[in-house]
C-alpha cells in the first residue's frame, strides 16, 4: 500500500473504521454508518496533508483555475468537497465573487478558520453538511472538485458532485474537472510477486512452499494501490469508461463494463492488470449568442481559443509522475507467461457494492494462450 504521512491513507483509515458497522440492523443505517466512518476519516489533518502534498494534484488544480480565470471572474463558484478550502482559496483570488465550499467532514471547521486567516470571509463561505442536504440560495455558475478516489470511482464522489451540478449549476456551466477517463492494463511486475510469494520456496534453507497458497491469498486477494511504472505496461491500455462531468448520470455508475483484447509488446510473465485514470479541465463550448451577451471582447476571445487548445490533464498513469493515487492492481494468483504479440482479452466489470455504495466490486475475467480465468475482488 502506498503510505500518506502517519503510515495512513484516507482509505486506510476508513477501512478502519468500517469494522464496527458490519452489524448495523437495516441497509439504509448500514449507509449512514458507513457515509459517517467516510467523513470521520476525512476529517484527520494527515489526509488532507497527503492530498495538498501531492503537487501534481494541487498545482494541476491551480493551474486549470487560473486558466479559467476568465470564465471565475466576477462569477458564484461552489467547491463540492472543499477539506481544507485550499481550491475554494485559489478561486477567490482568481476573482469569483462569492464562493460556497461544502464539505460534511468536520475538517470544514478548519477550512473556515483558513478563510479568516486569508481575510477571505466577505468571499467564501463554508457550509458544513451533505451536499445533498445542504441549501445554496443562487445557481452558480462555477463547480470545482477534487471527487476522484483510487481507481477514479472509489468513494462514488462523483454522484455528490452530479447532485450539485443538477440543483445549482446554470446551463453552460463550468465543472472543473470537465472529463475523465479510466484505463486498464495488463502488467508484469516479477520483483513484487517474488517478494511476496517466492520468498517462500527457500526460507532460511526450509522448504516453506506449503504456505504459497495462503501467501497469495492475503497477498493479492484485493487490489493494491502502489506505483508502477511503464516498464511495467504489457500493452496500450484500454478505456474502461469516459466520463463528460457535464452529462453523466448517477445511473452510468452504478455499472460499468468494458471489454479488452490487447497484444503483449514483449516476452513476460502477466502478473496482473493496472487501472488508472486522467481527468481533464476544458472549458464549456461558447455559442455566438452567448459571446453577444457577455459583451466579449477581442482580447477575451483570444484567452478563450488560447484555453481551449490548452486544456490541461491530471494523468495517474504509469509513466507520469507520482500522486497519491497511485495505481490500481489487481494481481493474479499464478503468472501466466505470455509472449511478444500474444493477445490478452477479457472484460471487466465495476459495480456499487450493495452493503456500501463508496466500495466496488470488481469482476475481471481473462484469457491467454487457452486459458481462461475469473478473478473477484471488492475495492474497500
Amino acid at each position: 500500500m502506498l503510505r500518506g504521512q502517519g503510515g495512513l491513507t484516507s482509505r486506510d483509515r476508513y477501512k478502519g473504521l468500517k469494522g464496527s458497522l458490519m452489524s448495523a440492523p437495516s441497509v439504509s443505517e448500514t449507509h449512514a454508518a458507513y457515509d459517517a466512518a467516510y467523513f470521520q476519516a476525512y476529517a484527520h489533518v494527515a489526509v488532507h496533508e497527503e492530498m495538498i502534498k501531492d503537487q501534481v494534484r494541487t498545482e494541476t488544480y491551480r493551474a486549470a483555475i487560473e486558466q479559467h480565470q476568465y470564465l471565475i471572474q466576477d462569477k458564484v463558484v461552489l467547491d463540492v468537497g472543499c477539506g481544507t478550502g485550499i481550491l475554494s482559496i485559489f478561486c477567490a483570488k482568481a476573482g469569483a465573487r462569492k464562493v460556497y465550499a461544502v464539505d460534511a467532514s468536520e475538517i470544514a471547521v478548519q477550512a473556515r478558520e483558513i478563510v479568516k486567516a486569508n481575510n477571505l470571509s466577505d468571499k467564501i463561505t463554508v457550509i458544513i453538511g451533505k451536499v445533498e442536504e445542504v441549501d445554496i440560495d443562487e445557481e452558480v455558475d462555477v463547480i470545482v472538485s477534487e471527487w476522484m478516489g483510487y481507481m477514479l470511482l472509489y468513494e462514488s464522489m462523483l454522484s455528490t458532485v452530479i447532485s450539485a451540478r443538477d440543483r445549482w449549476l446554470k446551463p453552460g456551466g463550468l465543472i472543473l474537472p470537465s472529463h475523465a477517463t479510466l484505463y486498464l492494463a495488463p502488467i508484469t511486475h516479477p520483483e513484487r510477486y517474488s517478494d511476496s510469494i517466492d520468498f517462500w520456496n527457500d526460507v532460511y534453507g526450509i522448504d516453506m512452499s506449503p504456505m504459497l497458497p495462503l501467501a497469495k491469498q492475503c497477498a493479492f486477494e484485493e487490489p493494491l494501490v502502489e506505483v508502477i511504472t511503464g516498464e511495467n505496461v504489457l500493452s496500450w491500455p484500454t478505456v474502461v469508461k469516459d466520463i463528460n462531468c457535464n452529462t453523466i448520470t448517477v445511473q452510468e455508475l452504478e455499472l460499468v463494463t468494458a471489454e479488452f483484447s490487447v497484444a503483449s509488446m514483449m516476452n513476460a510473465h502477466l502478473h496482473g492488470f493496472a487501472l488508472w485514470f486522467d481527468v481533464t479541465f476544458e472549458r464549456p463550448s461558447i455559442t455566438p449568442s452567448d459571446a453577444q451577451s457577455d459583451s466579449l471582447n477581442d482580447n477575451l476571445n483570444r484567452r478563450r481559443k488560447r484555453a481551449k487548445s490548452n486544456s490541461l490533464v491530471l494523468s495517474t498513469a504509469p509513466e507520469e509522475e507520482p500522486t497519491h493515487w497511485a495505481q490500481t492492481v489487481l494481481y493474479i494468483y499464478d503468472p501466466i507467461e505470455v509472449r511478444q504479440d500474444q493477445i490478452i482479452e477479457g472484460s471487466i466489470t465495476l459495480s456499487q457494492n450493495q452493503k456500501n455504495p463508496r466500495f466496488l466490486n470488481i469482476h475481471l475475467e481473462y484469457a491467454s494462450g487457452g486459458r481462461k480465468f475469473v478473478k473477484e475482488s471488492v475495492l474497500s
